[in-house]
């Protein structure tokens, strides 16, 4: 069943790709910075792509950027926002789509409960120290934790 997401998704992530390039030109997301109570944070693995995430996602129509927060916190690592989440930054990204926005936020151990959970597009999540990230880590995740555990100005881009 695995196998046949991956090839589903490799199809289907093209064509939505030209779809939102030509119906969508402006997209928004979130992620989150999810730190527990060791100081470790939370990073998600998909299923269909290589690598590890911030859990987050896109904003759908109709719904705020912290709805969408809540929404995809629970739908990939069964976490429930019960406090604040910080926003940290704004960030462009225009690799994927011509105009994509994506606001990173930073929940603190307190600030939530985790009920861990299968999700279809998640194949691994789990807590990692800043100084002991995952191989395979996105470029970007890596540079937004440092941001936030080194206290440094964010950069514009994703």
């Amino acid at each position: 069943m695995a196998g046949f997401r991956v090839l589903l998704w490799r199809i289907a992530r093209p064509l939505a790709r030209l779809y939102w390039r030509v119906r969508r030109p402006l997209t928004a997301g979130v992620r989150a910075v999810v730190f527990d109570a060791e100081g470790r944070v939370l990073l998600v693995r998909h299923t269909y792509i290589a690598g590890w995430y911030l859990p987050g996602g896109g904003v759908e129509r109709g719904e705020t950027m912290l709805a969408s927060l809540r929404r995809e916190l629970d739908e990939e690592a069964g976490v429930m926002m019960r406090g604040e989440a910080r926003l940290a930054g704004l960030y462009a990204n225009f690799r994927e789509f011509k105009s994509d926005h994506v606001a990173l936020y930073v929940l603190d151990h307190g600030a939530y409960e985790q009920v861990p959970r299968k999700s279809p597009e998640i194949a691994e999540a789990g807590f990692f120290a800043v100084d002991a990230l995952p191989e395979g880590i996105s470029a970007s995740t890596r540079r937004r934790i440092a941001e936030i555990a080194e206290g440094r100005a964010p950069d514009e881009l994703w």
